[in-house]
């Protein structure tokens, strides 16, 4: 295990040399083109219809030559998707809680890495979460900054703290980047036992702590909200599972 870690902990300090790179003009990232490509997993284009990643990625304001940080990746659905959006002159470092990645899942990055080389991977315990300063220009935070509340003792995940959490990705940001939040949405009340129950978080209790650590709210979309979902379901649910209710918000670290 350690010998991977510092396999993928080289990796992603490459990736994050690379962006010293004379830089192409900057604009808009060909996100339809990125969607497109061959060899992407059948499962995950199959989310495209309910996900809307090239919508969700023009309206977050992705860039050519990018430096991308994609929290809690998962399997890599929108890693591997803005890499390829951002061309060889940027590059995804993606962070994922090692309990959270089974031996398959790290085949899978392994493959995802053959089809997007400019993707790197941190996999480290929750409890040492750190990131360097000043790299990124885009941050990734796809329906999981509700997992920031959440822990399990089976997934050695767990408790963060929300505010120290985005103290750390504020810090690791560019003056002018960006940061797209993405999450289902979820009742007022008392948010660790919301999260816990239904894996779902007030849009309130977003925009506060985004504001409090000094984000600005530059803009929100409409673009994946459903009205019939009453956010009294876990998201887990078969009836409700892959279209819940969900806020898109884009925050801007403020420049100096």
């Amino acid at each position: 295990m350690e010998g991977t870690m510092r396999i993928f902990a080289l990796t992603a300090l490459a990736l994050l040399v690379a962006s010293a790179a004379p830089a192409q003009p900057a604009g808009p990232a060909d996100v339809a083109a990125a969607v497109a490509a061959p060899g992407r997993p059948a499962d995950q284009v199959k989310l495209d219809a309910v996900r809307k990643p090239a919508e969700i990625l023009r309206f977050e304001g992705l860039k050519r030559g990018d430096i991308v940080l994609d929290l809690f990746a998962g399997g890599g659905y929108y890693s591997e998707i803005m890499a390829k959006a951002v061309g060889p002159r940027g590059g995804v470092l993606a962070w994922e809680p090692a309990g959270f990645l089974t031996d398959k899942a790290k085949a899978g990055w392994k493959e995802l890495r053959g089809r997007a080389p400019n993707v790197g991977l941190i996999m480290v315990s929750s409890a040492a979460f750190t990131l360097p300063g000043d790299a990124f220009d885009f941050v990734m935070l796809h329906l999981n900054y509700h997992d920031v509340y959440w822990q399990s003792a089976k997934y050695g995940y767990g408790p963060l703290d929300p505010n120290a959490f985005l103290r750390t990705v504020y810090a690791s940001m560019k003056p002018g980047a960006t940061i797209a939040v993405i999450d289902h949405v979820g009742p007022a009340g008392d948010t660790r036992a919301i999260v816990e129950k239904l894996h779902r978080i007030d849009p309130a209790v977003i925009k506060a702590e985004f504001k409090r650590a000094g984000f600005v709210l530059e803009a929100e979309s409409n673009l994946l909200r459903n009205p019939a979902d009453d956010h009294t379901k876990l998201v887990f649910d078969p009836s409700i599972r892959g279209v819940t209710d969900r806020v898109v918000y884009r925050f801007r670290k403020p420049r100096k």
